[in-house]
């Protein structure tokens, strides 16, 4: 696909606030070389379609940053 030239497609597995494995893995378009282990933060649907330069592409799931830190509150 001409859109996705370029890009490296990720297998992400989708994570609870506690850092829990939730759901299925999926795969997603790497818009900033996350490394593997790395925790990232991405996004489905339209926004993840507009993270590509294309304006139209087949884009359903896109990583769009790298997690520096996660601090947990307990109360």
């Amino acid at each position: 696909m001409e859109t996705l030239k370029g890009y490296r497609l990720l297998i992400v597995q989708p994570l609870t606030h506690d850092l829990v494995e939730r759901g299925r893995p999926l795969v997603a378009v790497d818009t900033v070389s996350a490394a593997p282990g790395q925790l990232v933060y991405f996004v489905k649907s339209r926004e993840a379609s507009k993270a590509l330069d294309e304006l139209f592409n087949p884009v359903d799931a896109a990583i769009l940053g790298i997690v520096d830190e996660v601090t947990i509150f307990r109360t």
